[in-house]
């Protein structure tokens, strides 16, 4: 398990027909230096670049501490309500892939120099010292997690109810999204793995001592890596594995109540508890308005979203059923219903009955929901349905979705642990309250 030398990881940035990038200081490529500005072309599955085509390109800096390179017109919050393009630095190699027909940057560099831009991208670099060392933990674990997946945590049998495998038939479609996505490289950049933007987010002093201070340190279970997942805000109680991902459970990803009596919640997959929690604000760690803890989570970008622990999204009749056909592809005509069939522990839905007067069909798990009923993507799947204004045939008017917390709801919840940071907690009792029975251990 000791293994001394630091890891490398690839990263893939964007994935664009054309790439115009900037070398901050000299390069080696092909065995001669470059610099300056420069664009380069996919052209029958080549990269094609000063003139001439290559089947990849690998850009190694002479003097690794001082140069970079700058990608223009990166997209960041792909499919997410704040989605928008930033040109964004880069530190270590840079490797030119060709994949599906377009051209893939990918930054090549050490594990700890990616965390210290994950922290500063994923949340503030003024953050709490304890909450930025939790999230180099859970960063570093997770990211290893992609890299060594024979070291992973292996996860026990099936959830007893949990939801099966992808299936796409005119009954129902489930899918979710997960690491097996990327092939050709280790994690991409944005919220799909971990929001990673080079040095183009200012780290801190206070970001850098977090890392030096978990240096090498991972979550562990059973002796084997933990697959530590995070998201901005669970609502209240942390949502299972398997009813994101793979049908399978981890351990050590427990429905727990986000505050200080952990065993004190309701059981969130009956609908009756799912209503009645979700259209109140119980009290939790992530229930919190305050500015200065919210600012240490969220990013400028972030800070637009408001509503995150309990809001309420609105469509008319026309508005949803357009909404539904534009993002699912198929035409239901006007909606009926939006039925619960299965929700997890969070009371997130993992499978949901869209009835249309054309069709009906079952979708999930939570991801697919939330993109079907978002011109980008819903703020969670933690949602019950309000019909209003019904027509003589039983078509509503109107759908209020009245919902809680911000994205899937398993393992770390960002805003929960800001504010145990702000309470006095250390990161270690930060991360064993979001990873039940884990271990925090140095790997190198």
């Amino acid at each position: 398990m000791e293994d001394k030398k630091i890891p490398q990881v690839r990263v893939g940035i964007m994935n664009e027909p054309t790439i115009e990038f900037v070398l901050n200081g000299d390069y080696f490529v092909n065995g001669a230096k470059h610099s300056g500005d420069h664009t380069a072309h996919c052209v029958d599955g080549l990269v094609e670049w000063k003139g001439n085509r290559y089947g990849e390109l690998l850009f190694e800096p002479v003097d690794a501490e001082n140069a970079s390179f700058t990608l223009k017109a990166v997209t960041i919050g792909v499919s997410f309500h704040w989605k928008r393009q930033e040109d964004q630095t880069f530190k270590g190699a840079l490797h030119i892939i060709v994949e599906d027909g377009k051209l893939t940057p990918v930054n090549v560099l050490s594990v700890e120099d990616y965390l210290l831009s994950v922290i500063s991208s994923e949340m503030s670099a003024h953050a709490s010292l304890e909450l930025l060392k939790a999230h180099a933990v859970i960063s570093r674990s997770w990211l290893l997690a992609q890299i060594h997946t024979e070291e992973t945590v292996k996860p026990t049998e099936r959830h007893p109810g949990a939801p099966g495998e992808m299936m796409d038939t005119p009954e129902e479609l489930v899918k979710w999204w997960d690491r097996d996505d990327h092939v050709n490289f280790d994690v991409c950049a944005d919220d799909h793995c971990q929001r990673y933007q080079g040095i183009t987010r200012a780290t801190t002093e206070k970001v850098e001592q977090a890392v030096r201070a978990t240096w090498g340190q991972v979550l562990m279970h059973g002796g084997a890596l933990c697959d530590a997942r995070f998201s901005k805000s669970c609502g209240g109680v942390m949502e299972e594995f398997e009813n994101c991902w793979e049908p399978h459970h981890h351990d050590y990803l427990e429905a727990r109540r986000d505050g200080e009596n952990e065993e004190d919640y309701p059981d969130l997959t009956r609908e009756d508890n799912a209503a009645e929690w979700i259209l109140s604000s119980p009290s939790a760690f992530c229930n919190t308005t305050d500015p200065e803890i919210l600012s240490q989570v969220l990013n400028d970008y972030d800070q637009e979203t408001k509503d995150f622990y309990r809001w309420k999204v609105e469509y008319t009749q026309d508005e949803l059923a357009a909404l539904i056909k534009e993002r699912t592809g198929i035409d239901y005509g006007r909606i009926r219903d939006l039925q619960p069939v299965a929700r997890g522990t969070s009371g997130r839905l993992y499978r949901l009955r869209i009835v249309g007067e054309k069709r009906e069909r079952i979708i999930g798990k939570e991801l697919t929901i939330r993109y079907a009923l978002s011109p980008s993507c819903l703020y969670s799947s933690a949602f019950v349905v309000e019909k209003h204004d019904k027509d003589e045939n039983g078509y509503p008017g109107k759908f209020v979705l009245r919902g809680a917390g911000w994205g899937h709801g398993a393992g770390l919840c960002q805003i929960g642990a800001a504010v145990m940071g702000a309470k006095g907690y250390d990161y270690k009792q930060i991360l064993l309250h979001y990873f039940v029975g884990a271990s925090i251990e140095k790997r190198y």
